[in-house]
């Protein structure tokens, strides 16, 4: 089996952290090779060098393709030697159709004009390859899911480039089962029509699955490379964390009391202008020293529950919400937290961090008033704060003055929950704590929440992981389309997934 594509000895600095120290590994000819690491191990690092991102000049080391070295200035120099990456942050353009995405800066002409009929229907024969329901080669990709926009980012990737070297940044993070299948079934396909695949991805158990080999990264480095025949899912996460995990979730004696610390009753939200139901008639009660998780599918109208009752006015709503024992008629997040209460959003990148400010920014933006000195802002009181938070949390960052957008995605996640913790917290809602982290990261964040509850403040957990909801929450509440269909005591953790999956279905219980 001959290698297609080669890292030997990559060394790459940013300032005050070492990225990749010394890093080499093989891409070989009809094999999918995994990447895998915690988050700041270096693959995304790793892989932008490998798509020209970061040019040949900034780094040391060689890239070599067909065993001859190759010299990458700019992304283009990639493309032309057949080197696709897919990054996690979708490149494509919300306000252009399908077909337009596809085409972009490729468009087909035929006698000086855009031949659409051609493009309509190449973009056609990608829909049906990819199995899009409900998705026409005009459709607005901004109308679609993420999961969607997903694939649609892969097919433009193959269908631009004579593909050698497909580079895939956790690919699967936003997609549905069904669409994980689908791009599972596509990228095999791929392997034996001659393509190499490298996946980068947290899912272990698609790593297991789908990949031919597997190296490893921990803090910069190589620590071990494997047929995946030869290694176990366990070994995999010891190597990456440089540590046993035989306990992912840390134990805990529950402090939840019988006190109602927040009512939410006959809750509906609707969407502006149609009015469209997407949560009907919910109604749920959450109790002080607990942490209450929200399960269901995708559609299932957890977020959509969950950030009206915080105040969003991304949809319409009406119901009664009651904290403390006291009616409230929340009109604004603003609101939300002045009683205490705050909100993770599920989308780090899209909604959560500023990229352009640095960590003590992040982390004191929502709460300026709290360091207010007169006009201005108390530097010092601002700095100490972040301080205390950083040490806290374990924030692995070189200062407090670093830009947030240069940690690794647990470390953002981190800053979002120390933003979420300032003031006088009797209420925190989590949406995906820990989507898109590692598994080292992970077990972290679950630390983190069990000290908080610990300490006095109330979690709300909404996750698409049953066994994160099952290890983590005291009781859980399942909806499914827009309804609440169940709830469960959980704390002596003997609920199963399947019990919790038949309600997440709309299948009924049988007792």
């Amino acid at each position: 089996m001959s290698i297609v594509l080669e890292a030997k000895n990559i060394v790459k600095d940013f300032p005050g952290v070492r990225a990749l120290d010394n890093v080499s590994f093989q891409l070989k000819t009809r094999q999918i090779h995994a990447l895998c690491g915690e988050n700041g191990a270096g693959k995304s690092t790793l892989i932008n060098i490998l798509g020209g991102v970061y040019p040949h000049a900034s780094y040391e080391g060689e890239l070599i393709m067909d065993g001859k070295e190759i010299i990458l200035k700019k992304i283009n120099d990639s493309e032309h030697l057949g080197i696709a990456v897919i990054h996690q942050e979708l490149s494509l353009f919300k306000e252009l159709s399908v077909t337009e995405n596809l085409f972009m800066g490729h468009e087909i002409h035929k006698n000086g004009v855009l031949d659409w009929d051609a493009m309509y229907s190449q973009a056609n024969e990608w829909i049906q390859k990819l199995k899009l329901d409900d998705v026409t080669p005009k459709s607005r990709v901004g109308d679609l899911g993420v999961g969607k926009q997903q694939l649609i980012e892969i097919a433009r990737a193959l269908r631009l480039t004579d593909v050698r070297a497909l580079i895939l940044d956790e690919p699967t993070a936003s997609l549905t089962e069904k669409e994980t299948l689908i791009l599972i079934e596509i990228l095999f396909q791929l392997k034996e029509e001659g393509t190499s695949i490298i996946y980068v991805s947290h899912k272990l158990d698609e790593v297991m699955r789908i990949a031919d080999s597997v190296t490893i990264l921990r803090d910069g480095a190589s620590v071990g490379y494997s047929e995946i025949s030869d290694i176990t899912e366990q070994d995999i996460i010891r190597m990456m964390v440089g540590r046993e995990i035989s306990e992912m979730y840390p134990e805990r004696d529950s402090v939840r009391t019988d006190e109602k610390i927040l009512e939410v009753n006959n809750f509906n939200v609707y969407e502006h202008f149609t009015d469209k139901v997407i949560v009907e008639d919910a109604s749920f009660d959450f109790k002080r020293g607990e942490i209450l998780g929200l399960f269901g599918l995708v559609g299932a109208g957890r977020t959509e529950l969950i950030s009206s009752v915080f105040g969003d006015p991304t949809f319409r709503y009406e119901g009664e919400v009651i904290v403390e024992g006291e009616k409230k008629n929340i009109k604004s997040p603003y609101e939300s937290m002045n009683m205490g209460i705050t909100y993770c959003t599920e989308n780090r990148k899209e909604s959560g961090i500023i990229p352009t400010m640095d960590v003590k920014e992040n982390i004191s933006l929502a709460f300026l008033e709290d360091f207010k000195a007169g006009l201005a802002v108390d530097e010092n009181k601002e700095i100490t704060s972040a301080n205390e938070k950083v040490k806290a949390m374990s924030i692995k960052t070189p200062s407090l003055d670093t830009q947030i957008i240069n940690l690794s995605g647990g470390n953002q996640q981190k800053v979002l929950l120390a933003r979420n913790l300032i003031g006088d917290v009797k209420i925190l809602i989590l949406d995906e704590p820990t989507r898109g982290i590692d598994i080292g990261a992970k077990q972290e964040i679950y630390v983190i929440m069990n000290e908080l509850v610990k300490s006095g403040v109330s979690i709300i957990m909404v996750s698409s992981e049953l066994s994160e909801v099952i290890g983590m929450c005291d009781r859980i509440v399942v909806m499914h389309r827009g309804k609440i269909r169940a709830e469960f005591d959980n704390i002596d953790k003997a609920i199963t997934q399947e019990t919790i999956m038949t309600s997440a279905t709309g299948m009924e219980r049988k007792d």
